[in-house]
């Protein structure tokens, strides 16, 4: 490891957590230069959704080079993109009656984000947007003026202007409605919250914690957009592609969002984000947002393979099958380990079990990592245990990966024990 510490950046962070050269990944596993294999439980973040190395993918890449396809094309009209404009409309689009022009911007989901705040702004002609508390949009300027983690805020030194935080869905316990808050303050000229221009959200705060909107809240928060002509933004970054058992993460809820920002996994790995607009909100000059790699031809390519598992609902109905065993293995966990106060919260193939003792989950996926468990957490406090595997995980290795978890709270808990037993010798 000493090239990496010898050259690159402190700013580097996963390999702190996980401390080993991975050197390849098949489905939804990885394996180090020692040959060691970890079960995946982190999938890039979720960019991994449809496995490692799909090899419907990689046929169709290496094809796709040998064929001397375009690698680099600006947003001039390829073959790559065409196909996958095909795919994206006629598999995803229209079967759920959703109207929306696509733009192509920067390759990540920060600039995806930063695009639908520009263009929010612009159509409305009003500076303000509402964001909420524990939010995650990304690091750039815009992005990060909407995001509430200090963290990543406090030492930015960007201009916090035009951005209101409000609370978001259960922010202050059961029987407070937010969405009802939100509502009083928009509906008050004299409340100091300038009618914005958009609502921005996640229907599930992945990296805020796996806090999950109820689909009553997010119908309240569309509800409040159509009744004061404000535009509402999903960012469906983390939690879209699947993750919560349909495409998009608010298929479910019934709502139909103005903007949606997508990114990680519609990539199929390589470097890809979007922007989905009605019709009407596509006023762009042309060239008036550009960026070099607006558009990468070999992520349109993973892409256009990956969306055939959208073809019929064996997908879909795969992740809730999934789903029902994640959940189950987890409550197990809460229930063994109730003297912890765990509490388990997610949808989908997204789950968080939060402890709240500080510096638990932390040693917890630690002691994960060294039995052959790849997991990250999640929340303000990192205190959130988030399970985020793919989405084709098998069933043998999804209850492999939670028995590691419950190994890994013994061993941590069994740790703690010696630790006091230890202390209470030495005063003795």
């Amino acid at each position: 490891m000493r090239i990496f510490e010898q050259i690159e950046s402190q700013v580097r962070s996963y390999v702190r957590h996980f401390p080993t050269i991975f050197a390849t990944a098949k489905g939804s596993k990885l394996f180090d230069e020692q040959g060691k294999e970890y079960i995946d439980f982190f999938a890039g973040a979720g960019t991994i959704n449809y496995g490692h190395n799909n090899p419907a993918v990689n046929e169709a890449l290496v094809d796709y080079i040998k064929k001397d396809g375009i690698l680099h094309g600006l947003d001039k009209a390829t073959t790559a993109k065409k196909k996958f404009l095909e795919k994206l409309y006629y598999t995803i689009l229209q079967p759920r009656h959703l109207e929306y022009k696509v733009q192509f911007c920067g390759p990540t989901g920060t600039n995806a984000v930063e695009t639908a705040l520009k263009i929010v702004r612009m159509v409305k002609g009003r500076s303000n947007l509402i964001s909420f508390t524990n939010g995650f949009h990304g690091l750039t300027m815009g992005a990060m003026a909407v995001t509430g983690n200090a963290f990543y805020r406090d030492e930015a030194f960007i201009n916090r202007a035009n951005v209101t935080f409000m609370p978001y869905d259960g922010y202050f316990g059961p029987g407070i409605d937010t969405a009802f808050y939100l509502r009083k303050f928009l509906e008050d000229s004299s409340s100091g919250v300038d009618l914005p221009a958009a609502i921005i959200l996640e229907t599930i705060q992945a990296e805020g914690g796996v806090n999950v909107a109820s689909f009553q809240w997010l119908k309240d928060v569309e509800q409040v957009c159509r009744d004061y002509d404000v535009l509402l933004i999903i960012d469906d970054i983390q939690v879209g592609n699947g993750r919560t058992g349909t495409f998009f993460s608010f298929e479910e809820a019934g709502i139909n969002p103005d903007v949606v920002v997508l990114s990680k996994s519609i990539g199929g790995g390589l470097p890809l984000a979007l922007v989905l607009m009605k019709p009407e909100l596509d006023q762009w000059k042309p060239g008036e947002h550009t960026g070099t790699f607006r558009g990468n031809n070999l992520a349109f390519v993973a892409s256009t393979e990956l969306l055939s598992f959208w073809d019929n609902e064996d997908f879909s109905e795969g992740i809730r099958y999934r789903e029902s065993i994640l959940k189950e293995e987890l409550t197990k966990l809460v229930d063994k380990y109730s003297d912890l106060n765990v509490k388990m919260r997610g949808r989908g193939l997204i789950y968080g079990l939060n402890f709240p003792q500080q510096g638990f989950s932390r040693a917890v996926s630690s002691e994960a990592f060294d039995r052959g468990l790849v997991i990250e957490l999640a929340g303000a406090k990192n205190d959130v245990i988030k399970f985020l595997p793919p989405l084709v995980i098998e069933e043998e290795l999804l209850r492999q990966g939670v028995a590691i978890i419950d190994e890994s709270i013994a061993a941590c808990l069994e740790r703690k024990e010696d630790t006091i037993k230890g202390t209470l010798r030495n005063d003795n």
